[in-house]
């Protein structure tokens, strides 16, 4: 079973809704975060859904030189914290290397390391000792029950405050699959669990040197995620997604986030009501 840890003003997993993780990839603009949050922020306030902003200062990850990577963390963390002022929102954003931790912190109240990151024990360690919440993303490369010894890296220095992402699988070149069995076993470790639905759909490297996706799944993933159990929902969402800077093949438009928000609270509602109802097998450990 799942413990509850709260999310800056929500919290997630046993015994709480469905909490949605929102925001564009990157920074792209001032402008262009404070409207998308303004506009989440309405979907999610009428839909009486728990929301977390997200979007990242840098991508460090990108496969082209050339490939737009965010404002940085100076310009980048003060558009956050405009964002968090002016909406009353908390912010989760990904950290790269363990000096980032502290002055991230000091803005952003959940540090996300991200899934090709997360075997990095200085990074983990770092993120966890400043205290707040982390959001440790699987690996694309990584088994679920393995996030287990990663997770307790984070609890070494006494941070327990931990969510698992699920986000996919490599599954050959240029193709991930979700296996939504790995969202019962990694909450079964005892951590809320989050599925991101949005870059479970990406092909990496698979447009031209940068990722492709299949975004027209968005919609069947995220319902039988939530229809699973899992604790949160994250969306990266833009509001003209073909002109988007990072992941434009795999990001929601905006004028369909409420319309998904929907359906997800839906089905979170009568899938708490039936969570309960298990049947045991063989633990992934012994099988």
């Amino acid at each position: 079973m799942a413990t509850a840890i709260r999310l800056g003003d929500c919290r997630v997993g046993e015994g709480y809704p469905l909490a949605l993780i929102s925001g564009p990839c990157v920074i792209e603009s001032e402008e262009l975060v404070l409207s998308t949050c303004e506009k989440i922020k309405e979907i999610t306030s009428h839909h009486e859904v728990p929301f977390v902003f997200k979007s990242s200062y840098a991508k460090a990850n990108r496969l082209r030189i050339d490939s737009y990577s965010g404002p940085g963390l100076g310009d980048g963390l003060r558009i956050l914290e405009r964002v968090k002022k002016e909406f009353d929102v908390a912010i989760l954003t990904d950290i790269h290397n363990p000096d980032e931790a502290l002055p991230v912190s000091e803005v952003a109240d959940i540090l996300q390391i991200p899934a090709f990151l997360c075997r990095q024990t200085d990074l983990v360690v770092a993120a966890a000792k400043t205290g707040k919440p982390l959001n440790i993303k699987k690996g694309q490369f990584m088994a679920p029950e393995d996030m287990g010894p990663i997770a307790k890296k984070a609890e070494s220095v006494g941070n327990k405050n931990i969510v698992l992402t699920e986000r996919g699988s490599f599954f050959g070149y240029h193709n991930l699959v979700v296996d939504m069995r790995s969202l019962f076993i990694m909450r079964d470790l005892g951590y809320p669990v989050v599925f991101d639905v949005t870059h479970s759909l990406q092909l990496p490297g698979a447009a031209g040197g940068q990722s492709g996706g299949l975004p027209h799944f968005i919609f069947p993933l995220a319902r039988a995620a939530v229809a699973c159990g899992c604790d949160a929902l994250f969306v990266e969402t833009h509001p003209s997604v073909s002109d988007a800077g990072c992941d434009k093949d795999s990001m929601l438009p905006l004028d369909k986030l409420e319309e998904l928000v929907a359906q997800v609270k839906a089905i979170d509602q009568v899938t708490r009501q039936r969570a309960t109802s298990t049947i045991q097998g063989p633990r992934p450990d012994r099988m």
